[in-house]
């Protein structure tokens, strides 16, 4: 007889629970399923659990892939609620899918059945930069156009350009 895999419950670490309880569920729209003040807490949406553990059991930034049925419906709530939204529904070959961060910088991929007969999308990695599909199947690092300017924030008080 085989090992069967019943669920997963991805654990997230969070600054303070209170506040990241208090995001979760007024602009994520998850439920609070019980809570160790100050120390643990579990949050969820239909059959999706997150555990949130503050100050512990892993480190800021993790991502998580989580599947909705409509990711479309799902972006159009989060930006009435003011969710941080990384970046928008996108094609890809796996799913429609967008990134939306937490207050702790953990990253939600929420991700759909993908469009039929629309092109697939710019990939955005956890530094924030581009990717582009390329004809293979692979992936090309957006480079910026010669002619873009990027605005130049000069040096702290003391300190020169460039070094």
């Amino acid at each position: 007889m085989s090992v069967t895999f019943e669920n997963v419950f991805p654990i997230l670490t969070v600054r303070d629970l209170r506040a990241s309880v208090a995001h979760y569920r007024k602009v994520l729209g998850f439920a609070l399923d019980w809570e160790k003040t100050g120390v643990i807490a579990s949050v969820s949406r239909g059959s999706c659990h997150v555990l949130l553990a503050e100050g512990d059991q892993g480190h800021a930034g993790t991502w998580v892939w989580i599947g909705v049925s409509d990711v479309e419906k799902l972006h159009a709530e989060y930006v009435k609620k003011g969710a941080k939204i990384r970046h928008e529904p996108t094609n890809y070959a796996w799913a429609r899918e967008m990134q939306v961060a937490d207050p702790d910088g953990n990253v939600l991929r929420f991700g759909s059945e993908g469009k039929d007969g629309q092109p697939l999308g710019e990939w955005l990695d956890m530094r924030g930069v581009r990717w582009e599909p390329t004809p293979d199947g692979g992936w090309k690092r957006v480079r910026r156009s010669s002619s873009s300017t990027r605005r130049r924030v000069p040096p702290a008080k003391g300190k020169r350009w460039g070094g």
